[in-house]
């Protein structure tokens, strides 16, 4: 054995770990893979962060405080694009180089939100679970052909969703900040808005932002005012994006008819939440990227990341 050993707490990564083992064999790692349910606590990874060379992460809480515990680290190797939940700071200063694995699954999430904006649309779960209690519910729905589609994040995964909504006949308009992502719109035929006129104008607003200080809680009481009457949000981005007990309100009081959301605040969704009340609204597990497809794709870059990481690539 080269006595330098691997912690895993990416349950996708877990999952497929026998479709990797002969790579990860050629260099005789010893492999952990502790019991995830979304992602381990702080507390968790201070217990044993310490005895590891290198870590493929999920969406874990690497703190300062947790990161200083890493004596033997050389290497975060994070599955999947967002990384949010790591103080870069902190494992800058300590040498620690953080690697994630972007652009791996941009049509997985769109195929989901799009999926997601039918079932609002729709209202497909409720006349499902009738149909299977012994109803026969029909729903007035909402056609998605002429609707406005809003997509706040304009990213890999913000452009493929933009792409499935204008193959749905949707006009497609988005927010971003960045250069690439005008570009990318002027390409797609995409109109870009600043942040409030993106709520004001969308039937349905996709969430695809990374979470940063700026875009935390973007969806608040103040831009839901902005939204029309009766639109509908979908969240496959970060939970921290959306005020909770703002759209509690907002659904409340019918400003916005219904909600999908991946992602939440606190995950899993606590039983205490007030969200549970609306059964007009979608909820997941945080499962948007969860394809075989993407999982094998994402697993392949971290794995490559992680060894390049420790001098093995």
């Amino acid at each position: 054995m080269s006595g330098e050993r691997v912690l895993i707490t990416c349950r996708q990564m877990q999952n497929c770990i026998d479709e990797f083992l002969p790579r990860l064999n050629e260099h005789e790692l010893e492999l952990v893979l502790p019991e995830v349910v979304q992602q381990p606590s702080e507390e968790d990874l201070i217990e044993i962060i310490g005895g590891f060379d290198g870590m493929i992460a999920g969406d874990d809480p690497l703190s300062a405080r947790v990161l200083e515990h890493a004596k033997r680290m050389r290497i975060i190797a994070k599955w999947g694009v967002g990384i949010d939940g790591i103080d870069l700071d902190a494992a800058r200063a300590l040498g620690i180089p953080v690697v994630n694995t972007p652009g791996v699954f941009g049509g997985e999430v769109a195929d989901l939100a799009l999926g997601y904006a039918i079932m609002l649309a729709r209202q497909l779960h409720r006349i499902d679970a009738s149909v299977r209690a012994g109803g026969w519910f029909k729903h007035e729905g909402r056609s998605l052909d002429g609707k406005v589609l809003g997509i706040a994040g304009f990213g890999s995964i913000g452009q493929a969703v933009g792409a499935r909504g204008k193959g749905f006949g949707m006009r497609v308009v988005a927010h971003d900040v960045s250069d690439a992502a005008s570009a990318a719109a002027a390409e797609l035929g995409v109109e870009m808005l600043d942040r409030d006129e993106l709520f004001r104008q969308s039937d349905f607003l996709v969430l695809c932002s990374p979470l940063t200080p700026q875009t935390r809680h973007m969806v608040s009481e103040r831009t839901l005012a902005l939204m029309r009457p009766g639109s509908f949000l979908v969240n496959v981005g970060r939970g921290p994006l959306v005020d909770e007990p703002a759209l509690v309100h907002a659904l409340d009081s019918g400003q916005v008819a219904a909600a999908a959301l991946d992602v939440f605040e606190q995950e899993p969704l606590p039983a205490t939440s007030d969200l549970r009340r609306f059964e007009q609204c979608v909820f997941g597990s945080h499962n948007a990227s969860n394809t075989r497809e993407g999982v094998l794709r994402a697993s392949a870059r971290a794995v490559e990341n992680l060894l390049q990481g420790l001098g093995r690539a």
